[in-house]
């Protein structure tokens, strides 16, 4: 049963694992099974879940390292899905057995220890696991889903690229397109994302597949201000699996573009109610300030819970609690974290928000490096953009106002207003 988690203790299942790698694309496909499995407890026909499917495997199988292995993927995917953490400890559970079973040529269990590395954040053991499991089967796309996965994160665009190529090459699917739209979408090709993204769609073979690829679009379409675009892919996304986080999350975003922000807060106030991650926490917050609620209703008391949490542990941070804590928090703590990011992961994400962190902090010389940096592949990002030009603007720089019209031009909804009859 997924583990309940209240918004105040959100950063015990979700920060720094999992959520970051909802973007990237589902798991590589999986081998069609021969046979349908039976139905849980006796239902009527109706299908077990991926996860359920594997756990009848390894219980009809015990001593089989790939059924162990299948059951690692399944749960490791199920957390992508639900941004459940707690899924992960059950498959390093199921990957240690599976590596006991079979530890000298196991491509099942390296490739779900490389998936496991890349949810945790542990992005460069994932790239030894991608490398490992590309050098063990060269021609299986597994691998080099998770090799793309982890040199992405760690800033290695044109390594990445040549992995997602390789996926191409191997199996034209949803993980293989999806990776690609990413990239695409980084180096500021965004038109030709979206063609990706729609032959990710095409591809499809599940219900999850395609509100993942339809929630991309709408965010590819809400980047360059198509609001109503964005909406309709969101609503898609919704209608293919009702609850899916990031369509509710795109609703509630074109809600308040629309000037309905009092409806888009009860929407983010519900989502964020059973999804706590800090993006959507921040979303809301910063609508609440718009609006003149300085106190920023529970979201605030959450994503401080998540800064103190994220402090003590050490691990990896999620770049929204950067952002969180700069704009609305501690600036020098907004520092502390985003130094911290930037030892774990080197993408364009990690460096923008750090940047903004050490601008609110008044380093903006440094700032500026970091913010330069974000821009470096030529995504068509309005808000590194914005970033950079209000960094630019502290430095008295040229460039500033030129970089803050061109944000605004991609979108016009970037930053949250609340129309007076909503305040």
């Amino acid at each position: 049963m997924r583990r309940t988690i209240s918004a105040a203790a959100a950063a015990v299942a979700v920060a720094g694992c999992v959520a970051g790698l909802l973007h990237l694309g589902p798991d590589a496909p999986r081998p069609r099974s021969t046979a349908a499995p039976a139905a849980a407890g006796g239902g009527h026909g109706a299908p077990l879940s991926p996860v359920d499917a594997a756990r009848q495997r390894t219980d009809a199988h015990p001593d089989d390292p790939a059924a162990w292995a299948g059951l690692a993927r399944a749960e490791i995917e199920e957390a992508r899905i639900t941004l459940d953490a707690g899924r992960l400890d059950a498959a390093e559970k199921a990957l240690r057995r599976s590596l006991d079973l079979d530890g000298t040529d196991n491509y099942g269990a390296v490739t779900g220890q490389g998936l496991l590395a890349n949810a945790r954040h542990e992005f460069p053991r994932g790239r030894e696991y991608g490398l490992r499991a590309t050098r063990m089967a060269p021609d299986r796309p597994d691998g080099y889903a998770v090799l793309a996965d982890a040199e992405i994160q760690l800033g290695n665009y044109r390594r990445a690229r040549a992995a997602v190529q390789r996926m191409l090459d191997i199996a034209p699917t949803t993980a293989a397109y999806s990776r690609a739209a990413y990239d695409l979408e980084t180096n500021g090709r965004p038109d030709d994302a979206a063609i990706a993204l729609r032959r990710a769609l095409d591809s499809a073979a599940t219900p999850d597949e395609r509100a993942f690829t339809e929630a991309r679009l709408g965010d590819l379409a809400w980047s360059r201000g198509k609001a109503d675009e964005a909406e309709r892919h969101y609503r898609r996304a919704l209608a293919a699996v009702p609850d899916h986080p990031y369509g509710r999350a795109g609703i509630a975003r074109a809600t308040a573009a629309r000037g309905r922000t009092g409806a888009a807060l009860e929407l983010y106030t519900r989502l964020v109610e059973r999804m706590p991650l800090p993006q959507f926490l921040l979303e809301a917050l910063e609508l609440r300030h718009a609006c003149g609620d300085t106190r920023g209703g529970g979201e605030r008391a959450a994503l401080e819970a998540q800064v103190r949490m994220a402090r003590a542990d050490g691990g990896p941070v999620d770049p929204y609690l950067v952002l969180y804590a700069a704009g609305h928090g501690d600036p020098g703590v907004a520092v502390e974290l985003g130094r911290r990011a930037w030892k774990h992961a080197r993408g364009v994400i990690v460096a923008d928000a750090l940047g903004w962190a050490l601008h609110r902090a008044g380093q903006n010389t440094e700032a500026l490096a970091h913010a330069r940096r974000a821009a470096a592949t030529g995504w068509e990002n309005a808000l590194f953009r914005y970033h950079r030009g209000t960094i630019e603007q502290a430095l008295a720089l040229p460039g500033a106002s030129r970089h803050l019209r061109e944000a605004a031009a991609l979108n016009p909804h970037l930053l949250p207003h609340c129309p007076d009859g909503d305040r």
